[in-house]
C-alpha cells in the first residue's frame, strides 16, 4: 500500500486558541523586556522561534539561541497558564475529519507547524486532539518554515521507513505561508479559508485545493486521492 503522509498546521486550520498564543507572546514580551507591543511583527504562520528573533532584534538585542529559548521557554510558561482561561475551541468539521483519517491504513497523520513541540502539544492536548498525530516537524527544527517539509519527510522516513515523494505529501493550512512550505518540498497543498486569510488571499498562492473549513470530509478525502 502506498500510504500518504499529511502534515497538518495547527492554529487556523485545526483550531482556535481564542488569543492564548498571541496574548502568551506579549506577556512573555512584557515580563522579559517591559515591553509587550508586538505590532509589526509577522506572526501568522510564522515560527515561534521566528516570533522570538524579531521580538530579541526589536530590542536591539542578537538573537542568539539561548536568548531565543529563553523566551520561548516564557512564552510557554504563559501560554500553559492562558489556555484554560480562554475560549477557545477545535474548528468545524476538524475531529470528524481526523477520525475519519486515522481510522484508515492509507494515510499518516502529523504535524507541520511553526509552533515549538512543546507548544504544539499544550495546545493539541487541551482540545483533545494530540494524539491523533504520529510526529511532526516544528519551530524547533528550524526557524525558517520552508525548512520544515524536510524535516518532516526525515522524520517520516526514521519512523516508517518511507522515502515519501512530493506527490504523496499533502500539507493542510491556513496562510500563505503553509502554502509556501508545501510546495518547497513539491508536496500537493490543500488550504482551508478558516483563519485569518481569505480565499482570495490562498488562491493567490495557488494551492491545489482550497475549502471554507474541514466539514466537507467526502470532498477533503477527493482531495487527498481517496
Amino acid at each position: 500500500m502506498n500510504k500518504k503522509l499529511l502534515l497538518f498546521d495547527i492554529d487556523g486550520t485545526l483550531l482556535a486558541s481564542g488569543g492564548a498564543g498571541i496574548r502568551a507572546l506579549e506577556a512573555a514580551a512584557t515580563e522579559q523586556f517591559g515591553d509587550g507591543n508586538l505590532r509589526g511583527i509577522d506572526i501568522a504562520g510564522r515560527t515561534d522561534s521566528l516570533i522570538a528573533r524579531q521580538v530579541l532584534v526589536r530590542q536591539g538585542l542578537e538573537a542568539t539561541p539561548e536568548r531565543i529559548a529563553a523566551f520561548v521557554d516564557c512564552y510557554l510558561g504563559h501560554l500553559t497558564t492562558l489556555l484554560p482561561q480562554v475560549e477557545g475551541h477545535l474548528l468545524p468539521g476538524v475531529v470528524r475529519l481526523l477520525e475519519t483519517l486515522k481510522a484508515r491504513e492509507d494515510f499518516i497523520l502529523a504535524l507541520l507547524t511553526g509552533n515549538v513541540a512543546r507548544g504544539a502539544e499544550l495546545k493539541l492536548a487541551h482540545y483533545g486532539v494530540w494524539h491523533f498525530f504520529e510526529f511532526g516537524a516544528y519551530a524547533d527544527d528550524h526557524h525558517d518554515r520552508n525548512e520544515l517539509g524536510p524535516a518532516a519527510r526525515t522524520r517520516a522516513r526514521e519512523i516508517h521507513g518511507v522515502d515519501f515523494p512530493p506527490e504523496r505529501i499533502y500539507v493542510l493550512g491556513d496562510t500563505p505561508h503553509d502554502i509556501a512550505c508545501g510546495k518547497a518540498i513539491g508536496a500537493r497543498v490543500i488550504a482551508v479559508a478558516s483563519g485569518k486569510h481569505t480565499r482570495a488571499d490562498l488562491a493567490a498562492h495557488a494551492p491545489e485545493f482550497i475549502f471554507d473549513d474541514l466539514c466537507n470530509i467526502a470532498a477533503v478525502l477527493r482531495a487527498l486521492g481517496a
